[in-house]
């Protein structure tokens, strides 16, 4: 998935779902997307987090 593609799909997953959302750098080099309070790897893998709270 690309950081665009990652970025998009986090951004609606936090809007839909109201919940903080990370974007982040698997083990394999690829990105992925989760709600941020399931994700417990590492902190220096975050790209971005998205939370729908934020003013």
């Amino acid at each position: 998935m690309s950081l665009k593609d990652a970025q998009a799909f986090a951004f609606s997953l936090a809007a839909t779902l109201m919940v903080a959302t990370v974007v982040f750098h698997a083990g394999d080099g690829s990105l992925g997307v989760m709600p941020a309070h399931e994700y417990d790897g590492d902190a220096a893998s975050i790209v971005n987090e998205f939370d729908p709270f934020a003013p």
